[in-house]
This record gives C-alpha cells, structure tokens and sequence, in this order.
C-alpha cells in the first residue's frame, strides 16, 4: 500500500523543489536610469540607461560595501547625476529611491546622497568605477 503513494508523493516534492527553486523573487531584473544635471538650476534630462544585469549588480555591490552617515548635508550646487533603479516586469511595491551624485572638485572621487539623508564619500577606485558605469567615462575626463 505504502509503495502505492510513494511514487506520486515523490514526484509532487521534485516538481515542488523545482518551482521553489526557478522561482527567484529576491534579484527581479534591473535597470538604472541615470539622469545628468542641465543648466544652472535644479533640472535633470535622462542620460544613460543601465541594462547590463552585471553593471546593475556591480553598482549595488559598491553602494552597499560602502559606509553610509545618517546626515543632513547642504550642497551648494545641484547634484551632477541622479539615478534610480527600475524594476523590470516589477510585482514589487518598492518605492524608487533617487540617489544623488556629487563630483568632488579634484574630479577624482564621489559623493552619493541616497534619499534624503544617506550620505557617503566613495574612495577613488570605487568613485571611478561607479562613474563608469553610470556615464561610461572615465572620472577626471
């Protein structure tokens, strides 16, 4: 009797695991829309559309490696980039957070606002990086 209902028990857990499995909800695809500073004022026009599944996970991996400082800090010009993710096919009620991107004056580091009051100074190598990705140049140009 036993071996009865084992067969089809077995078969419903494999197809079960499968599922479980293919189903990754944690990494929905990516884009980054990175917008770049116009004129003298506070406007932004779309300049770069990021859809590398790799240059996305890089940029999450560098901001997340990163100290961030709970601040309140006042910039005394607009912010030279802007960017946020765009979730592709998105099921997910996350709200976009915009992301700020400050080129220091030595034009060899940047500073990154995410929302309102994360703030962080990235060091050069990953400064450099991220500016690449985000622009496809290379910082200092």
């Amino acid at each position: 009797m036993l071996r009865k209902y084992l067969k089809p028990l077995v078969l419903i857990l494999v197809v079960l695991m499968i599922s479980a499995c293919s189903n990754d909800t944690g990494h929905e695809e990516q884009n980054i829309i990175v917008s770049k500073q116009v004129g003298d004022g506070n406007n932004y026009e779309e300049f770069n559309k990021i859809t590398d599944t790799k240059q996305v996970e890089e940029v999450r991996k560098i901001l997340a490696d990163t100290h961030w400082n709970e601040a309140q800090v006042d910039f005394i010009r607009p912010a030279d980039y802007q960017f946020i993710y765009e979730y592709k096919n998105s099921e997910t009620d996350a709200k976009p957070v915009l992301h700020s991107v400050w080129i220091s004056p030595k034009k060899d580091e940047l500073e990154v606002m995410q929302g309102p009051q994360d703030y962080t100074q990235l060091p050069k190598a990953e400064s450099a990086r991220l500016f690449e990705i985000l622009t496809g140049e290379s910082l200092g140009e």
